[in-house]
């Protein structure tokens, strides 16, 4: 707030000289109107080549009174509507950003400017010991504030409570293929004792180990589906899915947190789910079927 204190002074001063520059050249000018004045006046009227250049110097000279005149009306005008700076109440907004920044006044666009401002340079570091995000805010002026912002692990198990490996196996255990079981393992973070990912061969080993059977597709069971056959059966995209699961539109199950979903065959033909696919589809975009084709299509090298 100084430093723009400071440059209106300094941008005040600058107008003043300019206006001082342009009331000494009004009075030149008016000197030079005079003194033309005087040598037309005081000419042989007989001699009329000398008084027709004389009478054609003194209205150069109006002349460039009239333009010097206007231009400082002009500048007294630009002047005039320019905003007086409050100094005090520059300061005490110096010194209170709350007040400025929530201020009634204040729109989108000024929190920008004020922003870039105030601000020279922000700079993020990881750490991972702690599960942090570390950002630096580097303010105009040589100051820096500190700030630690816990990092949030999308679509991973919290990791604050990794599920057991055994735990996993007695929940998930015979509902789901050892594929399935060993990708959904490594989704949680589960690891082996010797600390290595999970593999159908060892998801395998364990499940034998504790004496649980197999997953059996000929069972009798209520026939379910994952999100992602759910997505290619309805023609929708997976987020749509999930989106359809939140709103309580698509029934489902899930025996634990990052477990995949189960959801039943017949939900799909239901009136519900078949509204709420209309809705999504209705909300695409009129280009999205000419993508749609475009990333189906078949590119091949030099065509």
């Amino acid at each position: 707030m100084e430093a723009a204190i400071l440059a209106a002074h300094h941008a005040n001063a600058a107008g003043d000289d300019v206006k001082r520059a342009l009331q000494l050249e009004l009075e030149d000018a008016h000197y030079e109107v005079s003194l033309a004045a005087r040598r037309y006046e005081a000419v042989d009227p007989t001699k009329r080549l000398v008084a027709r250049e004389l009478e054609a110097r003194w209205n150069a000279a109006l002349e460039r009174v009239a333009q010097l005149e206007e231009r400082l009306s002009q500048f007294d005008a630009e002047a005039a509507s320019r905003p007086r700076i409050d100094e005090a109440g520059l300061m005490a907004l110096a010194a209170d950003l709350q007040l400025a920044w929530n201020a009634p006044d204040t729109d989108a666009r000024t929190k920008q400017r004020l922003t870039r401002i105030l601000i020279q340079e922000v700079v993020i570091d990881l750490d991972d010991d702690a599960n942090e995000a570390v950002v630096t805010v580097h303010w105009t002026g040589g100051r820096h504030t500190e700030a630690r912002v816990p990092r949030t692990s999308v679509g991973r198990y919290p990791s604050d409570r990794y599920p057991s490996p055994v735990e996993v196996l007695r929940k998930l255990g015979g509902y789901w293929t050892d594929l399935d079981l060993a990708v959904t393992m490594n989704r949680m973070r589960c690891k082996t004792a010797h600390g290595q990912s999970w593999t159908v061969v060892r998801v395998a080993e364990l499940r034998k180990r504790l004496g649980i059977e197999p997953f059996d597709p000929t069972a009798p069971h209520i026939e379910t589906i994952s999100v992602e056959e759910a997505s290619r059966r309805l023609n929708i995209y997976t987020s749509s899915v999930h989106r359809l699961i939140r709103e309580g539109v698509l029934p489902t199950t899930q025996l634990m947190p990052s477990a995949p979903w189960q959801i039943p065959v017949a939900a799909l033909d239901s009136e519900a789910v078949r509204q709420g696919v209309i809705a999504i589809k209705e909300r695409r975009p009129p280009h999205f079927k000419t993508r749609q084709d475009a990333e189906k299509s078949l590119k091949l090298p030099g065509f």
